[in-house]
C-alpha cells in the first residue's frame, strides 16, 4: 500500500508543473516539493498509530507486568479464533512462564540431537542469509534502477530518430509563436525575428546568425546555441543563460530579468510513461503479496523464497528477448510480482531464525548488507544503460539463481517452536 501511495501520488502530482508556485525569483516551490510534503502524511499517521499499538508481551513479562501481558495475549487469542470461525473459544491460560535469559535462550542443535550438517547449518545461518540477501538485493535494486532508465533510453533513441534538421534557412521579420521541438538548425540566419511566449525543447542552433532579434518569456529544455553570432538582440524574462551559449560571439546583446532558480518543466522533461511504469511496478506486487500470504504456512518459507527467486530469474533472463518499451514494462511487472514473495518470506524467516534477544542485531546487520548491495547495484546497472543490457541482465540472473539455491539451504521454520 505504501508503494502504491508513493507511486500514485508521484504520478498525479509531479508532472503537473503548474501546481507549483514561486516565492520571489529565487525560491521555486515546484510540484515535486509538494509531492515530498504529501509523503510526510503516512509518517505522521505512523506516529499516531504507534500510540494504539499494544506493547510486546515478552517485554511486559520481563518487566514483571504480567497482567498487561496476559490481556494482550488474550486479545491475540480471541482475534485468531474469531478469524477461524470459533469466537466462542475461551482463553484459559492462567500462568505464563517468564522468558529465559538471553544467555540461555539461544539453544543450538547439539551432537546428540542432530546431524553434523544440521549443526553446521545452525552455526552458519547468518552467513547464508547474508549471502542470500546480498544476491537478492543486488538483482532487485539493480533492476529497479535499470527498468526506468532503460525505458527512458528507449524513448530517447526513438526521439532522436525523429529529429528534424534545417540547413541554411533564412528567416526575416517573423514572429515565432509556436514551440520548437527536437530540431537542429545549421548555418541559419534570423533577422528581425521575435520569439515570444514559446517553449524550445531539444533544439540546437549551430553556426547561425541572430541579428536584431527579440526573445521574451521563452522556456527552454536541452537547448543550446553553438558557435553562433548574436547581434543587437534582447533576451527578456527567459531561461537562456550564458551556459547555453557555447563558443558564441555576442555583439550588443542584452539579458533582462533572466529567470533564476530551478525552472524544470516536468510535463515535458519526464515522460508520463515513467510514472506509469513506477505505478504498475507497485501494483504488480499485490498478487505476489496475496499468494505468499496464503501459501507461506502451507508450503513453507524456504520453498516460497527459493521458488520466488527462481521464477524471478526466469523473468530476468527473458528480458534479453525484449526490444520494446511494452515488453520491458511487462517483464518488470512479472519480476516485481514474483520477487515480492521472496521478500515476504525473508521477513518471516528472519524473525523466526533468531531468538528475540539477538533479532534486532541480526536485522540491523542484514539490512546494512542490503543497503551496501543497493549502492553497488546502482553504480553497476546504471553504468551499462545505453551500452549493453547483457551484462546487467546476466548479473541479475546469476545473483537470483545463486540466492535461490542458497535460500534452499536455510533451515525451515514452519510449524517449529521458536525460542
Amino acid at each position: 500500500m505504501g508503494g502504491l501511495y508513493a507511486s500514485f501520488t508521484a504520478w498525479g502530482i509531479i508532472p503537473h508543473y503548474g501546481w507549483g508556485f514561486a516565492i520571489g525569483s529565487e525560491i521555486q516551490m515546484h510540484s515535486w516539493r509538494l509531492f515530498i510534503l504529501v509523503c510526510l502524511f503516512p509518517a505522521l499517521a505512523a506516529l499516531v498509530g504507534i500510540i494504539f499499538m499494544p506493547e510486546s508481551p515478552r517485554f511486559l513479562l520481563e518487566n514483571a507486568r504480567h497482567d498487561e501481558a496476559w490481556m494482550i495475549l488474550r486479545q491475540v487469542h480471541d482475534t485468531n479464533w474469531k478469524a477461524k470461525g470459533e469466537p466462542e473459544r475461551v482463553f484459559t491460560v492462567t500462568n505464563i512462564k517468564t522468558p529465559q535469559t538471553q544467555e540461555d535462550e539461544f539453544i543450538e542443535i547439539q551432537s546428540d540431537t542432530g546431524t553434523a550438517f544440521q549443526r553446521w547449518t545452525v552455526r552458519h545461518m547468518t552467513m547464508l542469509q547474508q549471502v542470500f540477501l546480498f544476491s537478492m538485493y543486488i538483482s532487485y535494486h539493480g533492476l529497479g534502477v535499470w527498468f526506468p532508465d532503460m525505458i527512458k533510453y528507449m524513448q530517447y533513441e526513438e526521439y532522436e530518430s525523429k529529429v528534424r534538421v534545417f540547413h541554411r534557412e533564412r528567416v526575416e521579420r517573423f514572429h515565432f509563436n509556436f514551440s520548437l521541438v527536437n530540431q537542429i538548425h545549421r548555418e541559419g540566419e534570423y533577422i528581425h525575428d521575435k520569439f515570444a511566449n514559446i517553449e524550445i525543447k531539444s533544439v540546437k542552433f549551430e553556426d547561425s546568425l541572430f541579428e536584431n532579434c527579440y526573445f521574451e518569456d521563452v522556456r527552454s529544455t536541452n537547448t543550446f546555441f553553438e558557435n553562433c553570432t548574436i547581434k543587437n538582440t534582447v533576451f527578456y524574462n527567459t531561461d537562456l543563460w550564458q551556459e547555453k551559449f557555447k563558443d558564441c560571439r555576442m555583439e550588443n546583446t542584452t539579458f533582462l530579468h533572466p529567470k533564476k532558480g530551478c525552472h524544470l518543466n516536468f510535463q515535458e522533461e519526464n515522460d508520463i510513461v515513467i510514472y506509469m511504469v513506477s505505478f504498475l511496478g507497485s501494483l504488480a506486487v499485490l498478487p505476489g503479496n496475496i499468494i505468499s500470504a496464503l501459501f507461506m504456512d502451507k508450503i513453507g518459507r524456504i520453498r516460497i523464497i527459493g521458488g520466488s527467486m527462481l521464477v524471478s530469474s526466469a523473468c530476468t533472463f527473458l528480458l534479453l528477448l525484449s526490444f520494446s518499451q511494452g515488453a520491458v514494462i511487462c517483464w518488470q511487472c512479472l519480476f516485481y510480482g514474483a520477487s515480492v514473495a521472496a521478500w515476504n518470506g525473508v521477513e518471516v524467516i528472519s524473525v523466526e531464525l533468531y531468538p528475540s534477544s539477538k533479532r534486532g542485531t541480526a536485522f540491523g546487520i542484514l539490512n546494512g548488507i542490503c543497503k551496501f548491495a543497493a549502492i553497488i547495484a546502482s553504480f553497476i546497472f546504471a553504468a551499462f544503460i545505453g551500452i549493453t543490457k547483457i551484462i546487467p541482465i546476466f548479473l541479475a540472473f546469476s545473483a537470483l539463481v545463486c540466492g535461490g539455491l542458497v535460500a534452499l539451504k536455510l533451515p525451515e521454520t514452519r510449524e517449529k517452536i521458536l525460542s
